[in-house]
């Protein structure tokens, strides 16, 4: 039993390493705590998407923009970040409680932070002065305009479980999509740290 705590122990400590060269910690952990985020939104569905048919909309998700190669570093960053602030504060919200069961929220809350003091660091290591207007022009800002509609749709519709169960759909889909940046960003600091 003490050699499996120790073993465990270990790979913590591992994973809690550098990240790369940026000094960003992209380690294997952040995916992790990512996968536990879309674990916890499904576990959050309280009715079938099935009875929410009337509800369905598209978001307009920029699917292009996140999911393209043509992101720099520190554009990359900047979107997941984005995306992961963005989804905090809607699922951080008065109305989002009375909506899920508190435990789950809570833990989603709790991961969705993780992820995000993940990326400050490597945002405020990857922004300098000149790069600051980065969060409000171009992908960043096209992220910020698809949560905007995201929280105008749950306001048009009073906030209903299957608006709010819409939404749930739409940000896992989305976060889903945000996987494919990360293993960009990591392939990149890995090229940094090989040259």
């Amino acid at each position: 039993m003490a050699f499996v705590l120790f073993l465990l122990m270990a790979l913590v400590l591992v994973s809690y390493g550098p990240g790369g060269s940026l000094g960003c910690d992209l380690s294997q952990n952040h995916v992790l705590v990512g996968r536990k985020n879309l674990r916890l939104l499904g576990e959050m569905r309280r009715i079938s998407p099935r009875f929410c048919l009337q509800d369905r909309k598209d978001f307009d998700f920029p699917q292009e923009m996140v999911e393209g190669g043509q992101l720099q570093e520190a554009q990359a960053i900047s979107v997941l970040h984005e995306m992961l602030q963005q989804s905090f504060n809607l699922f951080h919200t008065e109305r989002s409680s009375a909506a899920w069961d508190t435990t789950l929220l809570e833990q989603l809350h709790t991961g969705l932070h993780q992820q995000l003091d993940h990326l400050d660091a490597c945002l405020g290591q990857v922004m300098g002065e000149e790069d600051s207007a980065l969060g409000r022009t171009g992908p960043t800002l096209a992220v910020k305009r698809y949560f905007q509609g995201i929280h105008v749709y749950l306001q048009e519709k009073g906030y209903s479980d299957c608006t709010w169960e819409t939404v749930r759909v739409e940000i896992m889909r989305s976060l889903s999509s945000s996987a494919s940046l990360y293993e960009r960003l990591r392939m990149m600091d890995g090229d940094l740290n090989s040259s």
